[in-house]
């Protein structure tokens, strides 16, 4: 009796601590019936000699799992932290080469370039070429610095601005921690029946290790996988409103829009979709409105700084300047590209046999922006590592992808330091390669992603009958139409029900959305929902 009012109490904490929401699950294990005790893959056979499939009562809801995840990631941080430690600047008498160090971050450096170690405020007495929330973001660190060390102010000495500077870096260092440690929070709700996966791949990836500090990106990108997960959850309002916040810190989540529209025309959603582009409307204006109000200027600096931007760092336009291929408004070529780009991913939305999923196209158009882009900054891999752990939650995929973000990281420094270039002062031809290698595997990922979506039976994340954990309102809905060359209505591969007879094992949700005490069949009807935008 002790025991088992013990494990009753147990599992009442669990339950409080990590409460099933339909993400985090124990796997599901299909059998047919009448099949010999030995038949099945590998990963069957074993789970049989193990004790056979999860009972009803089996732990669906452990907190370990996500807590090991979360501890990966604060360590993740730690190693970043201690990375950038080498170039902590504490004596104005003594410089020191970050680039050299490949430890480089804008985070002091544009704390006293731009005058905020003055108390100069960004687009009011500063010029900041960032979308407004990321300086207000800015503004916080800044107020809270002046709080924790020196009153910024003209008449600093500079000892006093130094240590500004390194107070304001650690302030930005652990806000940019809390949104790290979000962004991989949201990755495991986001991830399905992969969850381990698609935030393990967030919470531990080189990427972030290597390039975590260098600006306040994880900040944007946190908003942009809060926007996704609202959406996931059927708050198109909700999602409206982080879309706006993140478009408000940076300009890439906007395109995650236009793809989103056409999917929700294809299974006739467009209601969804019309609240959540009103929310986010309504919230950019209103983050934007005072800073516009307050100086028209310094609000239109960021716009006129990234027209008047020429080819830069990391892009293929950079490169042929370097090889004396210039081309005039770089801009404007890769404006043309990105909408021919555009026009091929609208195009596959409605010539696949299955209606694509959300971190499909989302990864394909951020892909996209970032190939074709006149500027590919180190940093701007963190756009896309969370887009790919949803888009195709696999290892190979995530491998190749932190190995050629890794090595584009340690080649740039060294060219910027300008160690790589060769003694007779030719080209540095080793940067060239990287910046190919790089472009290389952002196009072979598009490609894989592509794929998938052309045969949604070889989609890892739709195994099992699954079609979109972040659709929220597309989730399981039935084409309206589309331009499929193959006869309209046919089953896709992807959501073929499962063995007449067999049985589903595991935790499942009955069609109310309560979760069942018991085993049931797999039905036929659940494969596909009524059409209506709201849950069963």
């Amino acid at each position: 009796m002790l025991g088992l009012f013990t494990a009753g109490a147990v599992r009442r904490i669990a339950d409080r601590l990590c409460p099933y929401d339909g993400g985090v699950t124990a796997p599901t294990v299909t059998v047919p019936a009448g099949e010999p005790a030995e038949r099945g893959g590998w990963s069957e056979v074993m789970l049989r000699r193990l004790g056979g499939p999860l009972g009803r009562h089996a732990g669906s809801r452990l907190v370990l799992g996500p807590a090991v995840v979360m501890v990966l990631a604060t360590l993740s941080w730690l190693l970043l932290m201690a990375h950038q430690t080498s170039c902590r600047q504490t004596d104005p008498t003594t410089s020191i080469n970050a680039i050299a160090r490949l430890c480089y971050t804008d985070i002091p450096v544009l704390y006293q370039a731009r005058g905020l170690s003055q108390g100069a405020v960004p687009y009011i007495t500063a010029q900041w070429e960032y979308p407004v929330l990321t300086g207000g973001f800015v503004e916080v660190a800044r107020r809270i610095t002046d709080v924790l060390g020196v009153h910024a102010s003209p008449d600093l000495s500079g000892q006093q601005v130094l240590t500004n500077a390194d107070i304001f870096y650690s302030v930005c260092a652990v806000m940019l921690f809390g949104c790290f440690l979000v962004l991989v929070l949201l990755q495991l709700h986001m991830g399905g029946r992969r969850w381990w996966a698609t935030s393990l791949m967030v919470a531990v990836a080189p990427v972030v290790i290597a390039e975590g500090l260098i600006n306040w990106d994880i900040f944007a990108v946190t908003l942009t996988a809060a926007a996704l997960f609202a959406w996931g959850r059927r708050r198109p309002y909700v999602a409206g409103l982080f879309f706006g916040l993140a478009v408000a810190a940076k300009l890439y989540p906007l395109f995650i829009l236009g793809p989103l529209l056409l999917l929700c025309l294809r299974s006739r959603r467009l209601r969804a979709f019309g609240q959540q582009l009103a929310a986010a409307v309504v919230t950019w204006v209103l983050v934007n409105a005072p800073v516009f109000v307050a100086s028209p200027s310094g609000w239109l600096y960021f716009w006129q700084f990234n027209i008047d931007r020429g080819a830069d760092l990391g892009s293929i336009w950079y490169v042929m300047s370097l090889a004396g291929l210039r081309l005039p408004s770089p801009g404007t070529w890769s404006l043309l590209f990105m909408l021919l780009g555009c026009l091929g991913i609208g195009a596959l939305v409605f010539l696949a046999p299955r209606r694509p999923r959300v971190g499909q196209v989302a990864f394909l158009v951020v892909a996209l922006f970032l190939v074709v882009n006149k500027v590919y900054s180190p940093q701007y891999a963190l756009w896309m590592l969370p887009l790919l752990a949803l888009a195709r939650p696999t290892w190979r995929e995530w491998a190749v992808f932190n190995v050629a973000e890794v090595a584009y990281y340690f080649v740039i420094w060294g060219h910027l330091a300008g160690t790589l270039h060769p003694g007779d002062g030719g080209p540095d031809r080793v940067y060239w390669l990287a910046v190919f290698l790089r472009m290389g595997v952002s196009i072979w990922l598009m490609v894989v992603v592509v794929n998938d979506m052309l045969n949604p039976g070889e989609d890892p994340v739709r195994e099992d009958g699954v079609d979109d954990p972040i659709g929220g309102p597309l989730d399981r809905a039935a084409d309206a139409w589309s331009l499929r060359l193959v006869s309209f209505g046919a089953e896709s591969p992807a959501l073929r029900p499962s063995p007449s007879g067999s049985v589903v094992y595991g935790p499942v949700e009955d069609p109310d959305g309560k979760q069942s005490g018991r085993p049931r069949r797999a039905l036929v009807d659940d494969l596909l929902d009524d059409g209506s935008d709201q849950p069963r």
